[in-house]
């Protein structure tokens, strides 16, 4: 591996944001075949890796607003992909929660994926993968502050 001049902060702000827009643009592209959008997709996601949620949650956890959220809702439990209880406490409230068929597509999305970036990834050097491990750590860190 070639070394590499470290940029100042700022410039290696700037390149980790486009280079990180650009996987993620990538990424997307790999998950499979659906009628879903990215906000129904991601919605759905979040309720199989989260679990239940109130409308206003799911919305929060989303950060879209509520008339936002109930329109995404109504399209996933269109397609059988959610399902409405009655909250167990509020009973102005329900709870969404996202249906075996749900969690399948959820599941298949990311199989799609990581087998897509598996593959990538076979291409590279052992040190080309050794530095991408350390990455993900630091990447981690960085998303948990």
């Amino acid at each position: 591996m070639r070394p590499t001049k470290v940029p100042a902060t700022a410039t290696l702000a700037a390149q980790l944001r486009e280079s990180v827009t650009r996987f993620n643009r990538r990424m997307r592209r790999e998950r499979g075949e659906s009628d879903l959008s990215l906000s129904q997709t991601s919605a759905l996601a979040t309720l199989v890796t989260q679990g239940p949620k109130t409308p206003s949650e799911l919305a929060a956890c989303e950060r879209v607003k509520p008339p936002s959220m109930t329109r995404i809702i109504a399209v996933l439990e269109a397609h059988g992909l959610t399902s409405r209880a009655q909250h167990p406490t509020d009973k102005r409230q329900v709870i969404v929660s996202a249906t075996p068929a749900g969690k399948e597509l959820v599941k298949e999305n990311r199989r799609l994926r990581e087998a897509w970036l598996a593959r990538q990834l076979a291409l590279l050097s052992k040190e080309q993968r050794e530095t991408l491990t350390a990455a993900a750590r630091i990447l981690d860190d960085l998303s948990a502050t």
